[in-house]
């Protein structure tokens, strides 16, 4: 198999055990609709790696069935990123990160691709202490098949040197449109959505497995 040249990681649910923030704070946010609130969360569930910009358009025109002004949009928005980026930066590290970052981003360029704005992203990676690893931190609006194609043109890389590592199915089919590799993170306990899913080339819990693979093909 090619030997891997860098390495692509989505953030929530990969770096940061933080998903369960982004839930409540979605649970949070339409609070102020409770008959429509489950299928709301588990609409965010079923689709993750989807910006939460998308989500809220989707909520309003198929769920809620109301126009989503620019004002109440923007306000949602704010209100989002309120709610989610202390509890994210307090979110505990995926089991190995730290290791993993400490030793492979000597060996080749790692760079984070993720539906969270951008520059909020940025700040929390930031505050986490990581920035340093990453040869690039990239988030929405732009969706992650443009970021992931600008960093293999950058870089001159085969499409075969690129695996991204994400927790979604959306990530898969990320990876599938760019015709790189793909590595699916299932937390210890949860189900794992990849099971039988094409264009999966292993799962890993942590950063250990993740570490044990990557050496295994060097």
């Amino acid at each position: 198999m090619t030997k891997v040249a860098i390495v692509i990681l989505d953030f929530d649910g990969v770096i940061l055990e933080s998903v369960s923030v982004k839930t409540d704070a979605f649970r949070k946010l339409f609070s102020f609709s409770p008959q429509h609130v489950d299928v709301i969360v588990r609409f965010h569930l079923d689709n993750g790696g989807i910006s939460r910009f998308d989500k809220f358009r989707h909520i309003f025109r198929v769920i809620l069935n109301e126009e989503l002004s620019d004002e109440k949009f923007q306000n949602l928005s704010d209100k989002f990123s309120m709610l989610v980026e202390d509890a994210v930066v307090l979110a505990p590290f995926v089991a190995g990160v730290s290791r993993f970052l400490e030793s492979t981003a000597k060996r080749y360029p790692l760079y984070i691709v993720s539906a969270t704005p951008e520059e909020e992203l940025k700040r929390i990676v930031h505050n986490k202490g990581i920035s340093h690893y990453f040869a690039g931190v990239f988030g929405s609006p732009a969706k992650k098949v443009t970021h992931i194609q600008g960093i293999i043109a950058k870089n001159h890389l085969k499409k075969s040197e690129v695996i991204f590592v994400g927790d979604a199915v959306n990530d898969l089919v990320a990876a599938q449109d760019c015709g790189i590799r793909f590595i699916g993170r299932v937390k210890p306990g949860d189900t794992n959505i990849f099971e039988k899913r094409a264009g999966v080339e292993h799962i890993i819990a942590d950063f250990d497995d993740l570490f044990r693979y990557l050496e295994d093909r060097k």
